[in-house]
């Protein structure tokens, strides 16, 4: 256990997926309290039987599509006695996501716009509404940062061939909505640059969550490194971002992805 986030209270949305529930972890034990929130499910139940009986931790329910519940939360969370300083945007639908949730992945022309839609408003909207919620209730009260998670695919087409024969797929929406959010977070950054506010982007690669070895093989293949990141590999590029050290860093883009987008 170390203290490169004490003083730091990390407010995390879709904290119970496989990198959300690193972060939780790996800030808790760098001296973070943390502020986990997710939807209601088996997910969000198991965060809250690993780390319940920790005072450093709160968790809270959340669907960061919803508007009304996004406009409570950190007033909510406040009233309670926690004070964000740092915020993830984390929470998104992934094509895992929708595999564990028997979800079909329908070719490109028969994607239909109400599930587009849907993605999005997950993914980008909902990045936009606690970024909104953060103006209205956190910064320029006190020194604050906001770190949003993107992906490989933001900024680089996905590679269809590499799914094929897999239960998931890449889709469309994922990946344009992932490319919007470090449009919000340049876009912020220059806007909250006077209120003492910092906002940032991470990429994380392809993350290794039980993935068959097939798998594994096409996508190493893609990248320098020729593997999957391990979740904590991720986490410690997210833990110096929420922390003091990254104070003079703001409307960038960190790539972690064994150099996926460096080819």
């Amino acid at each position: 256990m170390g203290n490169q986030l004490n003083g730091r209270t990390v407010f995390i949305t879709g904290s119970g997926g496989v990198l959300g529930s690193t972060y939780v972890r790996r800030m808790l034990d760098e001296g973070a309290k943390v502020v986990a929130t997710d939807l209601e499910g088996a997910r969000a139940d198991a965060l809250v039987e690993a780390h319940g009986d920790n005072p450093d931790f709160g968790f809270y329910h959340l669907d960061v599509g919803d508007e009304d519940a996004v406009t409570g939360i950190f007033q909510k969370v406040m009233a309670d006695g926690w004070q964000p300083n740092v915020v993830l945007n984390n929470a998104a639908i992934t094509g895992e996501m929708l595999m564990g949730a028997g979800q079909p992945f329908p070719d490109f022309a028969d994607t239909s716009v109400s599930d587009f839609e849907r993605t999005m408003r997950t993914n980008l909207t909902g990045a936009f509404m606690i970024a909104r919620q953060m103006d209205r209730d956190i910064i320029g009260k006190y020194p604050a940062s906001l770190i949003n998670v993107a992906s490989m695919y933001a900024l680089n087409g996905a590679h269809h061939p590499i799914y094929d024969g897999m239960p998931f797929k890449n889709f469309s929406a994922y990946g344009v909505s992932k490319a919007g959010i470090h449009g919000l977070t340049v876009w912020l950054a220059g806007y909250w640059a006077q209120r003492d506010a910092t906002v940032n982007t991470i990429s994380p690669g392809a993350v290794f969550n039980g993935h068959s070895e097939e798998f594994q093989r096409r996508v190493g293949e893609l990248i320098m490194q020729n593997r999957m990141a391990q979740p904590d590999e991720i986490a410690d590029v997210m833990l110096f971002l929420a922390s003091a050290q990254a104070g003079h860093m703001t409307g960038q883009m960190v790539n972690v992805d064994g150099g996926f987008s460096a080819w």
